[in-house]
């Protein structure tokens, strides 16, 4: 199984240039964990050096950790986003090493990068401040060492001033650097074709009309008479369109029922992916959101309010499902490399590839609209990065 890792990256430069330092922290996926960190005072440098500098260190933490590990890297440089990911072009002489050392960490294809707001970037940050504190009373940054204790000596953290200094300086670098690819969201072309995975939720059951919680703990009920029709008049929009070339499921019943519709019209057969299974919703299973709020108020409070809560009676939680489709998504990625696929599956497993290819948080989960037999898209290029295509179409059905 391929680990997968999260590194998030930040550096600074009071002065750009002037004082720096960086910092890095390696986050377990599903738990948030910080697994790993480390900082540096640099000298004397600019904020996109710095920043630099912290993508090398969090890789080479995280190939510390796992040399095999899948990492998507978050930062709130977006000079560094776009220059990594080979939509903008690298011109100044001091990033171009530092972005080669950083491509030469891991295999090319095994590390994605995902802007992100300074505020969701806050664990990075400290530690590139502290950095920057430890610098300035002529120490380095080490683990042991608090903030408290940099504080007596050391100036704070860089002003509202300071980082808008860095944005602006940040802001001039971008524009700077011309783009060498499309926009977000398109592949450049040398990328070849993305592998593209088409999302359908499964026809309804009997206890979809009511909205029960029906996971991968409960009764495994079949497709209704509704639900049949749905999978026969999805089966017939998608062999119009000719695009799908294979049909993987998950392994319930009613994914199951709704896939042979689909590969029967297509003349193609079933895979079946484990991964691709519905949440297991433990004592909620086929219960009314109403009804478990009469029951278990707290317990629902503690879900809703948290991904890696789990669901009454040993159920799971969101963070446990993410981390299982995450796996199925790369070994799924890897065995249909530039191909069209079908994956059936449920509500959960759907929006949370949605979440993923978006970098959205956890919470998006209670956001989306999904329907029974709906029809969402994701593309996945060969440099990491996703493009969401279509979100909950019921065109079909119509």
């Amino acid at each position: 199984m391929v680990r997968t890792l999260i590194v998030e990256a930040d550096g600074g430069s009071r002065g750009n240039p002037g004082p720096a330092g960086y910092g890095a922290v390696v986050l377990d996926p599903e738990t948030g964990e910080a697994l790993a960190e480390a900082a540096e005072f640099i000298g004397t440098a600019t904020n996109n050096v710095a920043e630099y500098k912290g993508l090398v260190a969090g890789l080479r933490a995280a190939h510390a950790l796992d040399p095999q590990a899948c990492v998507r890297v978050r930062m709130d440089s977006k000079l560094v986003v776009e220059q990594m990911s080979g939509r903008w072009k690298i011109k100044h002489p001091d990033m171009k090493p530092l972005a080669a050392e950083a491509m030469s960490v891991f295999p090319p294809g095994r590390v994605t990068y995902e802007w992100i707001p300074r505020a969701q970037n806050k664990h990075a940050d400290r530690l590139a401040n502290e950095a920057m504190d430890a610098g300035k009373i002529g120490k380095q940054w080490e683990p042991r060492d608090s903030r408290a204790a940099l504080a007596t000596a050391a100036a704070p953290a860089r002003s509202a001033a300071a980082r808008a200094a860095d944005e602006a300086a940040e802001s001039a670098d971008a524009a700077d650097a011309a783009p060498s690819a499309p926009p977000a969201g398109w592949g450049a072309p040398d990328l070849g074709p993305p592998a593209t995975f088409v999302l359908l939720r499964h026809g309804e059951t009997a206890l979809t009309p009511e909205k029960r919680f029906s996971g991968s703990g409960g009764t495994d009920p079949e497709l209704s008479a509704a639900g049949r029709r749905q999978a026969e008049a999805t089966a017939a929009a998608l062999a119009a369109r000719g695009t799908i070339q294979a049909v993987v499921s998950s392994p319930l019943r009613r994914c199951r029922e709704t896939a042979e519709a689909v590969a029967a019209r297509l003349g193609l057969e079933v895979r079946i992916e484990e991964g691709l299974r519905e949440t297991d919703f433990g004592a909620w299973e086929g219960l009314t959101f109403a009804e478990v709020r009469e029951r278990f108020p707290e317990d629902l409070d503690a879900w809703l309010g948290s991904a890696r809560v789990a669901p009454t009676g040993g159920g799971e939680s969101f963070a446990t499902v993410a981390r299982r489709v995450a796996v199925a998504r790369d070994k799924l990625l890897a065995r249909y490399a530039g191909k069209t696929v079908l994956l059936v599956t449920h509500v959960t497993p759907v929006k949370t590839l949605v979440r993923l290819a978006l970098g959205a948080p956890p919470e998006s989960l209670f956001r989306m609209e999904l329907s029974a037999a709906s029809l969402s898209a994701v593309a996945y290029f060969s440099d990491g990065n996703a493009s969401v295509r279509l979100v909950n179409d019921t065109s079909h059905l119509r």
